[in-house]
């Protein structure tokens, strides 16, 4: 395989989702809650849900806060399945005017979240026929959007990472920067997930089809565990990266501050302004966001929250309408 071929199958990753294409027949589930209840009761049941999914405390908290609020304006009579798009816009009204207690633009967006969170949730487990907090729209993302890489900016990187792997009159061939490269852009994982990547989380079985399973040992966030398709190239850069690092545990034994340290050497080589593990997920995202990978996909794929992919799901968005020359353009 050329070097310019090996470059295009580490810089496209795709993420697939496999099955059988066989149908599985399954027992009804039972509801969480009547649809007839009302929110105040529907509350406890949430917090437990959130609880199994391992959200934080406090945004357990604030979210129970929020909800017992809309509860409070909706009067105990009311019942969840009376709820409609419209009463929550009003409620969200009375929320920022019709109160009397201030309420900012950080906590509007935080209880807007909480809205989706909980009517998303009734409407998968079935309680309501829709999700009626869907349409609600959120306000602007304050914080600064993310870096992303422009398609020039990938290029020299692999073109770089491939001349390093190839070595020079005066460096050995080393393979581990196009390793980790195209490793955090083909996948999107943070730097801790990189850095705790052991050996054996590589599922190489089929030569054509190599990934990667993101691991926890923290039983709380066992939820976030997925698995990730790598490029068809990359098993034959980590058969090059283990000769000249062997290693029979993790994949890097190095720090993660060493890890940041390997990609800013590559930037600095490219004489691209600055790569760290966080840009690279970003561009990750923004590219399969633009090719159009699923929603619920691209969420498993980030690791992401339901509560997190909202905010994130907007930041896509932004930043897809970049000026092309900062952005990843959908191949025509």
């Amino acid at each position: 395989m050329s070097n310019q071929t090996q470059s295009d199958a580490l810089q496209l990753p795709l993420f697939t989702t496999e099955s059988n294409g066989e149908a599985i027949r399954t027992p009804p589930r039972e509801l969480p809650v009547a649809g007839d209840a009302s929110v105040e009761s529907a509350i406890d049941t949430f917090r437990k849900y959130m609880q199994e999914r391992g959200f934080a405390e406090n945004t357990q908290e604030a979210f129970r806060r929020d909800l017992v609020i809309l509860s409070d304006y909706l009067g105990p009579a009311a019942t969840i399945d009376e709820v409609g798009t419209t009463t929550l816009n009003a409620f969200l009204k009375w929320m920022d005017s019709g109160r009397g207690i201030p309420c900012s633009p950080k906590t509007m967006e935080r209880r807007i979240t909480t809205l989706k969170v909980f009517f998303g949730w009734l409407a998968e487990e079935g309680v309501l026929p829709r999700d009626v907090a869907a349409p609600l729209i959120h306000r602007a993302v304050s914080a600064p959007l993310p870096t992303i890489l422009s398609a020039g900016d990938i290029a020299a990187l692999m073109e770089t990472c491939q001349n390093l792997r190839q070595g020079t009159d005066d460096s050995a061939p080393d393979a581990r920067p196009l390793l980790l490269l195209s490793l955090v852009l083909s996948t999107g994982i943070k730097k801790s997930e990189c850095s705790n990547i052991h050996m054996n989380h590589l599922d190489l079985a089929d030569p054509d089809l190599p990934a990667v399973w993101i691991r926890y040992r923290n039983a709380q966030r066992r939820h976030k565990e997925r698995r990730i398709r790598l490029p068809s190239a990359w098993p034959e850069v980590l058969d090059e990266y283990l000769q000249q690092y062997p290693t029979e545990q993790k994949l890097f034994r190095w720090t993660p501050r060493n890890l940041e340290y390997v990609l800013t050497g590559i930037a600095e080589k490219a004489e691209v302004q600055r790569v760290t593990f966080e840009i690279l997920r970003w561009t990750c995202a923004v590219h399969d966001y633009v090719n159009g990978m699923d929603a619920n996909a691209l969420r498993r794929k980030m690791g992401l929250s339901q509560i997190s992919w909202y905010e994130a799901q907007n930041r896509l968005e932004m930043l897809s309408r970049m000026p092309a020359g900062r952005t990843l353009v959908k191949p025509a």
